[in-house]
Formats: structure tokens, sequence, C-alpha cells
């Protein structure tokens, strides 16, 4: 049989790109397996897409092994990377503003929320006269921990008010069935929170909500522009060092979030666990409907949101000096591209 000139060119073809087979194995070989995540308040529907992720096995399918380490707030899960029990962070965009300003560089690479989600209401029983933020003062307002999304909501809406930090007392009561007993018991005058909680409270009445960024419109009014939430961060040297488990989580996530999209409340409420419902499935679904505009349909960090989160953390941090920090280098939107190419449809 003879073999002509084409025949050799195909060969060489063919040859050439089962050499280059393994390097592209290679650069998609995972450089950690196991990882470890951290999130303040898994149940709470400002984290759906960390769950979705998980129960429907989006991590598994990327090959990845994820603990998730559940602590009352943000703040206390940051606190879990920082000293080195946890890799990545579930949590609160702004962080990783906060961490710059201290000289630590913690980046964001996937969404998981549009919008904080995160409603303020102040209690009908110990607060029944209230008028305007002024009656806050010299009250204990219940926050998931100090120093979380919940605490940054509220030191906003005292900053344009008027207020300081120091005029009313933070509680941390979590963020779950313990938030609603510490206001329905009393124990705080006022409360931020996400929803199941916030809708737990409001639907039968015990509190009336004063602040509400559940969805887009309201936070842009609140904050003027976008106001990105929850998301995955970590060290820049963890995505340094493990480019392709990045991307494995992103994956993963944008699938979750692309997945939340499509399913109907049902659908959401059937999937996860089924003490995220707190003991009221139809309340849990009247909140997932309140709070579903908020969260990411597509894992994308808006590219003006690390500046809407520098004016929000200088209207009100002490100290905080927004003219130091380098916007650019909290946020990326490198991992996100490459999964909604992976998964355009999640």
């Amino acid at each position: 049989m003879s073999v002509t000139r084409r025949d050799l060119l195909k060969l060489a073809g063919a040859a050439g790109a089962m050499g280059m087979a393994p390097a592209v194995v290679r650069a998609q070989k995972l450089e950690k397996k196991n990882v470890q995540i951290a999130v303040g308040g898994k149940a709470l529907i400002y984290y759906l897409p960390l769950t979705i992720a998980e129960v429907k096995g989006f991590f598994k399918d990327e090959g990845l092994d994820v603990s998730i380490a559940d602590f009352a707030g943000g703040s206390k899960a940051l606190q879990a990377v920082v000293g080195g029990s946890a890799d990545v962070v579930s949590g609160a965009f702004e962080h990783t503003l906060h961490m710059q300003s201290k000289g630590q560089f913690y980046r964001a690479f996937v969404l998981q929320g549009r919008a904080p989600m995160i409603g303020v209401g102040v209690s009908k029983k110990n607060m029944p006269d209230y008028k305007s933020p002024a009656d806050l003062k010299g009250k204990k307002i219940g926050v998931t921990a100090p120093g979380s999304s919940t605490n940054m909501v509220v030191s906003f809406f005292l900053a344009k008010h008027g207020l300081k930090d120091s005029d009313v007392s933070f509680i941390g009561v979590g963020a779950g069935a313990g938030a609603v007993t510490a206001l329905r018991s009393g124990q705080i005058d006022a409360i931020s929170n996400t929803d199941p909680v916030v809708s737990m409270l409001a639907m039968p009445g015990d509190i009336d909500i004063i602040v509400d960024t559940r969805t887009l419109k309201d936070t842009q009014e609140i904050f003027g522009g976008n106001m990105p939430a929850g998301s995955l961060y970590a060290p820049q040297d963890f995505l340094d060092a493990n480019p392709n488990t990045a991307q494995a989580l992103t994956n993963a996530i944008v699938r979750a979030d692309k997945w939340i999209q499509k399913a109907s409340v049902e659908e959401i409420a059937s999937a996860v666990p089924t003490q995220y419902l707190l003991g009221d499935p139809a309340v849990y679904k009247a909140a997932i409907s309140k709070s579903k505009e908020g969260l990411s349909p597509d894992g994308v960090i808006p590219e003006d949101g690390a500046a809407t989160a520098t004016k929000a953390l200088a209207a009100y941090v002490k100290g905080f000096d927004a003219s130091k920090i380098d916007t650019s280098k909290v946020w990326t939107n490198e991992f996100t591209r490459r999964a909604n190419q992976k998964y355009p449809n999640g």
C-alpha cells in the first residue's frame, strides 16, 4: 500500500495532537483536591449557591472534595482562613477591601449574590413607636456576628442618618432559629439579617423592615451603584498557587448560580437540607421569591462593584482610607469568564 504526502501530514498532525494532550491534562490537573471552605451562616439564602453546588454534586463533578465549615457570621469565617484552618471564604465581597486596608491581599473570584439581600427590621414589640433612625440610639441591634456584612449594612444606614456605631449596641445572634428567638423574646430591639430569617420575622408581623437590600433597585438607591455581596474569595497566594483548583470551584458555583435561576421555588426548597426551612416551608419559599433577584445569574462580578463597596466602607469605617485601596486587586472575572464558556447553560 502506498502512502501519500497527505497521509503523512495527517499522521503528523495526529501525532502532534497526541503529544500535546498530556500537557493539556497537566494544565487542568487540580493542585489541591481537598478544599476547606469557611462560611458564616450556610443556611442563609445569601449563600444558597454554595449549598446547591454541594448537594447537586457540582464540586464533585470538578474533581473536588470540598468540606464546608459553618460559623456564626462572615467575620468568623474569615478568621478561619486567616488562621489557616480553611482555604477559601464564602463570604461578603467587602471583606476583601477590609483586608487590603490591613495590608493583606484577598481576591473575590466568583459571585453568589449581586445584592446584599439583607433586611433591617425594628421589633414591633420593643419599638412600637419607631418613627426615624434616631429612635435606634441606645438600642440593641442583632447581627449575625459583629463585623459581618449584616453589621456593615446597619453601620452604613446609621452613618447616612448622622449616627455612629457607638450610638447602638451590636449583638451577635447568628443566622438561624436563634436569631428569630432573640428578636421575639425581646433580647434585641432590631435585627439585621438575611432570608429566611427576615421573612420569618416580617411575614407574621414581628418586625417592620426599615432597610431592604434584597432587590437591585433598592440596593443601587442605597449604595449608589452595584454592591456585590456573597462570593468566594481567598488569599492571593492561594489563587496564585492553585489556579486550576480556583477554576474548578468557580465552575461549580457558576453552575449553581444558573441552576437556581432556572429552578422553581419548590425545586429549590426540595433541594436544600430540611433544617434550612426553619420549620416553615411556606415562609422559606416566600423568602426565596423575595431574594432570588439578588442572587447572581452567572457568577460575574460587576465592574463598578469594588468602587461602590469602597465608598460604602469609607462612609462609616473609622480609619478606612479609600485613596489607599487598589480595587483592581480585590476581584477578578478571569475564572468566571472561562466557567461561563464551559457551562453556557449551567
